[in-house]
């Protein structure tokens, strides 16, 4: 019987697990919540918990070795300690990860050792690569050209769950949430490349209307351009990938931000009440805070963002009971507190591909690609599912031989994205395509 190593049992290790297990893996969780992995592992007979800690990399040695392939659910700073000790013992390594310079330097060891170090097998990344490379490769193969690609994805609650003004709930990841909010972002325009400031992300927004869910805000993700390498599409003129929120979210944090209420730096708030904390990271004055920010911020105090801020409770004129700390923790905390998926709820994750293609012909078509996923409540969430199952299904297939590379992939080669694609579609993971639409269905930005 083959064995798996997962390192990690958080949000996302239920599915790979259940997977793994009904293939008839063994499977050993190494993790430093004892409850939640045996909980995982349900007194499966093929299933194994031990104790381990991250930072114990010798254990980690011995770990390693005694299994065909190591999955690592860590935090992305561990990966590359994994990564080097499974080239050491001559084990493959799957995550869900985005590849760091770090990672892809070890290509020519992992070719070397005949070991496959396969990352972003999740949702995005992951599914979206797979998707996109899979018209990618047809247009090329075709003699086509791509001019424009847009690739959005959200992990969103399903709008019937929806009880909140800020049009979001938690489902995965908190603080890294809201951690993304303050990141900068790169795309192609018409042969342009386009820089957003942190401080802007969310006022370079567009709307979509997602079949099924309705009209979503869009706003931009992180380096669009070194996908154009990565999917390999020189000939490219627009490329941008973006972010899926319900409305009112991109407005709120826009305020949020500009109120200073989610600034890292320390400060010591004893004695301040939520109110005075706003004031404080803000600049304002005046007995009528709505009124201050709206006035600050040049919005309506009747707007979308000023009833989401007053909904968290950041106006409200009751202590924090907080000493030094950061104005990030302390709005996240609410946000948490308030905004977290409930025991009925469902989550889901849409994703939207669209291609503006030039034929050989020189005749122009836009194609759509897209995903609409939901979670159970009885069971996992949407974002769990299209996380682990991609990188469970790797895992079978690496050691049946039907993945057989070595070096440092991501999913954008047809030997890793037909079978595990072609295995999502089974378990109703799939996307609908559509081909030869008008030039007027491509995304005008």
């Amino acid at each position: 019987m083959k064995s798996v190593l997962i390192l990690g049992s958080g949000m996302v290790a239920g599915p790979i697990i259940e997977y793994l297990l009904e293939k008839q893996y063994h499977v050993t969780v190494a993790s430093i919540n004892e409850e939640r992995a045996v909980q995982l592992l349900n007194n499966h007979p093929n299933g194994q918990f031990v104790y381990w800690n991250a930072e114990d990399e010798q254990r980690l040695h011995n770990l390693v070795k005694q299994h065909d392939l190591t999955v690592s659910l860590l935090p992305y700073k561990f990966h590359v300690m994994v990564a080097k000790v499974c080239l050491e013992h001559q084990k493959h390594m799957v995550t869900t990860s985005y590849v760091k310079p770090e990672m892809q330097n070890l290509y020519e060891e992992a070719v070397n050792k005949n070991v496959l170090l396969l990352n972003e097998i999740g949702v995005d990344p992951g599914i979206d690569h797979m998707s996109a490379m899979r018209i990618i490769d047809q247009v090329h193969d075709a003699e086509g050209e791509v001019e424009d690609f847009f690739s959005i994805t959200g992990a969103l609650p399903d709008p019937k769950d929806v009880d909140n003004p800020l049009g979001y709930k938690f489902s995965w990841s908190p603080k890294g949430v809201i951690l993304a909010s303050k990141n900068d972002a790169t795309y192609l325009h018409k042969g342009e490349e386009i820089y957003v400031d942190p401080k802007d992300l969310f006022q370079d927004i567009f709307e979509i209307n997602f079949p099924d869910v309705g009209t979503m805000d869009v706003y931009p993700n992180r380096n669009s351009i070194d996908y154009i390498d990565i999917y390999r599409i020189p000939e490219v003129k627009t490329l941008f990938r973006g972010t899926f929120r319900h409305k009112s979210w991109c407005s709120t944090l826009d305020a949020i931000k500009k109120l200073n209420l989610i600034e890292t730096d320390e400060h010591d708030f004893t004695g301040k009440t939520y109110a005075d904390f706003v004031k404080e990271m803000a600049g304002l004055k005046g007995a009528d805070l709505k009124q201050a920010i709206a006035d600050k911020l040049g919005i309506s105090v009747n707007s979308d963002a000023i009833k989401s801020i007053e909904w968290l409770g950041l106006l409200d004129n009751k202590n924090m009971e907080r000493g030094k700390d950061t104005a990030f923790e302390i709005t996240s905390d609410l946000m948490i507190d308030k905004m977290w998926m409930e025991e009925n709820d469902r989550d889901m994750v849409a994703m939207q591909h669209v291609f503006l293609i030039k034929k050989k012909s020189g005749e122009k078509e836009v194609v759509k690609s897209r995903l609409l996923d939901y979670g159970d409540p009885k069971g996992f969430t949407s974002v769990a599912r299209t996380v682990a199952l991609p990188a469970a299904v790797a895992v079978d297939k690496i050691l049946q031989g039907e993945i057989a590379l070595a070096g440092v992939y991501r999913p954008v080669v047809k030997e890793i994205y037909e079978p595990v694609m072609k295995a999502l579609e089974k378990m109703d993971i799939k996307m609908v395509e559509e081909f030869g639409l008008p030039l007027s269905e491509n995304i005008q930005k």
